[in-house]
């Protein structure tokens, strides 16, 4: 019998010597993202993966504590009241400090070879299109971007030089499980969403949710807004149009399943009846590792999974009468053309009036409803197709959206 032969060693030169940017450095993917270099610094060496930016918007003390650590060459803060602060606290670093909304995009510029776009909202899309344009890898956890740009985001990325690596644990998931030289088997691309803190709510109950209830997510570290998105189920109806236009998917081909595990995070069924799945630990550490390595794998702080501590693993059908931001998803993916566009601006209004106590809960759904209606004619059902297209629609269906949510509170 033949020995077996040595399992070759693996160069991971070029990526460990990738120079990083983090867009949104301080927030929970920003945060997650500088935890994975942190780990493989302790693991490959500490110099590898250099730092060309950070940026934030307002958490300037943590933006000065990771800066003192890590040494970016650029440290940006986008509320230009703070730069003095951030100037005091890097004087001695040798890091240079900037600030304003066009600092933040002049650090989307800088010359690094990976982008993690992790701005939450409309505001993240002008830099990661920098970013892109000049040819980098973007880890993109900003799903607004795709969402509110579209047939727009997705023609830049084919035009430009860079690559596009999702890191939505669901979206990188079914990158990873896709195989797309079979693209004619795919029958079905299934995200799976944990059905947040209100899964077994009634209606009632949760007319009167507070904010507090609605960001303590049963098992994800996520910022305010997303963890809203995710009581809502506007987070998977989100995930839907993502992956419509990141996978080039029509929308009978993807749907959502709730798993309240969230240790699946994709299921793809191809057409000789095999389905795979992507399973991993709730962490947002291992997406980010993989995206953070790719086309190779690099080690990740990040929990294993160990089955035996699950017992079982369950799925159900979300139920549209009591997530109706779901249904509405579902509808502005039919229809297309402004209706994405709309519906992510008047989410990120409504669950800002949420989590400031001016709405209630089920309020997030009827502003958006009520915005879609009132502006449903806007550009004559025509998607956006420039950046300058989409910033005048989100900040209209942002007014209007603003309208409905001072209604309703009146």
């Amino acid at each position: 019998m033949e020995s077996s032969k040595p399992v070759p060693e693996i160069d991971l030169s070029a990526v460990l010597n990738r120079r990083i940017t983090v867009l949104g450095s301080t927030g929970s993917v920003g945060a997650a993202t500088l935890d994975v270099i942190r780990f493989a610094r302790t693991r490959y060496g500490k110099d590898v993966f250099p730092i060309e930016a950070l940026t934030a918007h307002k958490n300037v003390a943590r933006l000065v504590r990771d800066a003192r650590e890590l040494r970016p060459r650029t440290a940006v803060i986008g509320d230009v009241s703070l730069a003095r602060e951030l100037k005091e606290g890097l004087a001695d670093q040798g890091v240079e400090v900037l600030a304003g909304a066009e600092a933040v995009m002049e650090a989307a510029r800088r010359p690094s070879d990976w982008v993690m776009s992790a701005i939450v909202g409309a505001a993240g899309l002008a830099p990661t299109l920098a970013a892109l344009e000049r040819g980098a890898i973007i880890a993109l956890a900003n799903k607004e971007c795709v969402v509110a740009a579209g047939e727009f985001f997705r023609r830049a990325t084919a035009e430009s030089r860079g690559v596009v690596i999702p890191v939505d644990s669901e979206h990188n998931a079914a990158f990873q499980v896709l195989d797309f030289t079979q693209s004619h088997a795919i029958e079905k691309v299934t995200l799976t969403a944990s059905g947040g803190p209100f899964r077994n709510w009634s209606l009632e109950h949760m007319s009167q949710a507070t904010p507090e209830q609605a960001v303590a997510h049963p098992n994800w570290s996520m910022g305010a807004k997303i963890s809203v998105d995710s009581a809502t189920l506007m987070n998977k109806g989100l995930e839907l149009i993502e992956a419509h236009f990141l996978f080039g998917l029509p929308q009978e081909k993807l749907d959502i399943v709730i798993h309240a595990q969230s240790v699946v995070h994709c299921l793809v069924a191809y057409a000789d009846g095999s389905v795979l799945a992507h399973l991993s630990p709730p962490d947002m550490r291992t997406p980010i590792a993989h995206a953070l390595g790719w086309p190779r794998r690099i080690a990740s702080p990040a929990k294993r999974l160990n089955f035996a501590e699950f017992g079982q693993l369950t799925f159900e059908m979300p139920d549209s009468k009591r997530f109706p931001c779901l249904e509405l998803a579902r509808v502005c993916l039919q229809t297309g053309g402004a209706a994405p566009t709309i519906l992510n601006a008047a989410n990120e209004v409504a669950v800002e009036h949420f989590l400031d106590r001016r709405i209630g809960f089920l309020g997030i759904a009827r502003t958006v409803e009520r915005t879609l209606d009132a502006l449903a004619g806007e550009m004559n059902g025509r998607a956006p197709a420039s950046l300058e297209e989409v910033l005048a629609l989100d900040g209209a269906a942002r007014a209007h959206a603003r309208e409905a949510c001072s209604a309703a509170a009146a």
